[in-house]
């Protein structure tokens, strides 16, 4: 004769709950706040914002020596007489406009 055990109800339940807490903290691990894929939108994110940087810096530069060109220590005839042109419309006597 031999009799056949049934598992114990409370090992089942032991699993039953540590798979269940494994399935939660990975998926937390992967889809939380803090997880894998909100890892890769922050990074991705940050190389956006750090080329919008780059951007900016050279136009800031670029703006900067305009400045630089128009100050009283360095002034440069040329762009002085472009921004001229540009701002109040100013034209030699010499010169043709087409339009």
């Amino acid at each position: 004769m031999t009799s056949r055990k049934k598992p114990a109800f409370g090992a089942l339940i032991y699993f039953a709950l540590a798979f269940s807490l494994g399935l939660y903290f990975t998926f937390a691990a992967v889809q939380g706040d803090y997880g894998l894929f909100r890892r890769a939108e922050i990074e991705a994110e940050s190389h956006a914002l750090q080329a919008r940087l780059d951007d900016l810096q050279a136009q800031v530069a670029r703006m900067e020596n305009l400045t630089h060109r128009l100050s009283d220590d360095y002034l440069d005839l040329d762009l002085l007489d472009q921004q001229a042109r540009d701002v109040l419309g100013l034209l030699r006597s010499d010169e043709i406009v087409i339009r």
